[in-house]
């Protein structure tokens, strides 16, 4: 039996990426209303100048309701280890364990356009590490904040079996059902670790931040592509389901303009 085979099967959960698009007390009431219909988390988008700034709107978030919040995810390329550690671990005191730490290598030349100096490949995993470790030191023993790692080649795979809690790997639009689901198998360690899904679209709709809004949802469908759900939500709770059965995926992040659409999938699957 291999390692995909003896993974546990995880009850569903499922988070919902909100950035701030509108006039603040119409954010406040979507993040009401995505609380109320089940969703398990909040989370912000690391993108400077863009919207406020990633730890402030999620402590807002997270005195408006009881929902866990995270980042999603913290680009390596923009941030030093010390600072995002410590704005991690704070998040996780003040929301009395809430808060996910997610944590990428970051959008290639992401820091070239803000004007920074650019990063390295092998540089944003090694800031990735550092960052984790020093987590981990401010937590101490009795603190854990989960952290969840976006990964795409074998060396960043690598890092998360190393140190993550939970995965969420980075697919192209080219990458179809077959692909993914042997890269998913094939990312296997003796530790348990949650397989996340992140979902940019959903019907003909392509989540703000969460992908070009210029992507080709046609083409996804064609490649049988595991970034996009039916907008039905009777074919939604089928599809998650059998990617939960077939790959291990069991829990789904979609952008917050989806979040009414699937909420009765949301509904019916979570903690199942």
């Amino acid at each position: 039996m291999n390692d995909q085979a003896r993974r546990v099967t995880r009850p569903f959960r499922f988070g919902v990426v909100a950035p701030i698009g509108s006039d603040l007390p119409t954010w406040r009431d979507r993040v009401r209303r995505i609380a109320d219909s089940g969703y398990s988390t909040l989370l912000m988008p690391d993108v400077p100048t863009w919207q406020p700034a990633l730890a402030p709107t999620l402590a807002t978030a997270a005195a408006l309701t009881d929902l866990r919040i995270g980042s999603w995810v913290y680009a390596a390329a923009l941030r030093e280890p010390w600072s995002t550690a410590w704005e991690a671990h704070s998040l996780s005191v003040l929301t009395e364990g809430r808060f996910e730490m997610g944590i990428g290598a970051g959008r290639p030349g992401i820091e070239v356009e803000l004007g920074l100096p650019a990063v390295s490949p092998a540089e944003r995993r090694a800031r990735m590490r550092e960052t984790v470790a020093t987590l981990r030191t401010f937590d101490g023993p009795d603190l854990h904040t989960p952290v969840v790692m976006a990964v795409s080649g074998p060396k960043s795979q690598a890092l998360a079996l190393e140190v993550a809690d939970a995965v969420t790997f980075v697919l192209s639009p080219e990458d179809d059902r077959v692909e993914t689901t042997n890269r998913v198998r094939d990312f296997a360690g003796t530790r348990d670790i949650e397989l996340v899904q992140h979902v940019s679209v959903v019907g003909d709709g392509v989540a703000p931040f969460m992908a070009p809004p210029t992507l080709d949802t046609a083409a996804l469908r064609a490649a049988d592509s595991l970034l996009i759900l039916p907008s039905d939500p009777a074919a939604a709770a089928g599809e998650i389901q059998r990617r939960r059965e077939e790959i291990g995926f069991s829990y789904f992040v979609i952008g917050a303009d989806f979040a009414d659409t699937l909420a009765p999938v949301v509904a019916e699957l979570a903690g199942q």
